[in-house]
């Protein structure tokens, strides 16, 4: 009898310290699996980035941060949707053929709205950051042909009011155009994409 108890003492014993090392265990390996979760800072790059274009009037352009990314809001006015198909013998991809971007910019416009351009703001040949150039004519500094649009100080590159490439230029390709969508309260989310 006395050995019997011995025996279950030894397995509650054996039990009870199995249960503690187990939960020591886990306890320790919970902050090294939480450390293996991006940051709430890497979370934010890639977030989608909400634009509210209550107050971007026409003519004006706004700037958003998205994965580390400089991202063009454009309101255009029809003057400027209009000048799109007056360049279209000058510019590489006059209707974004190239899959290099969401279907929706697959047109001459580059955009789901004819009004309202994204652009990721980063020149396709080198990776500059071109200028914003919106003045028509000379004002612009860039000729009195011009017709508004971006330009790339660095190597010459030019881009039109929907950031297609001109030719003759270093940058092979049109600017990027992220995934976004408008939402129902007058705003664009940028790097989220209705799915069809």
């Amino acid at each position: 009898m006395a050995k019997e108890r011995n025996v279950r003492k030894r397995r509650m014993l054996v039990l009870g310290t199995g249960a503690v090392g187990l939960a020591g265990g886990l306890g320790a390996s919970i902050p090294f699996i939480a450390s293996m979760a991006p940051s709430a800072r890497a979370r934010a790059a890639g977030a989608p980035v909400e634009v509210d274009l209550k107050n971007l009037e026409p003519g004006m352009m706004v700037t958003v941060e998205w994965r580390g990314k400089p991202v063009w809001v454009l309101h255009r006015t029809e003057e400027m949707v209009q000048s799109l198909s007056e360049i279209a013998d000058e510019v590489q991809d006059p209707m974004s053929s190239s899959p290099m971007q969401p279907k929706y910019a697959g047109n001459r416009h580059r955009s789901i709205k004819p009004e309202y351009l994204v652009l990721v703001g980063i020149c396709t040949h080198l990776g500059c950051s071109p200028t914003t150039k919106l003045v028509v004519g000379s004002g612009s500094g860039l000729g009195e042909d011009w017709k508004g649009g971006f330009f790339c100080p660095c190597h010459g590159s030019k881009f039109d009011l929907a950031g297609r490439v001109y030719k003759g230029v270093p940058a092979p390709v049109n600017l990027e155009v992220p995934p976004h969508m408008f939402t129902m309260d007058n705003s664009i989310i940028i790097g989220e994409e209705k799915k069809a």
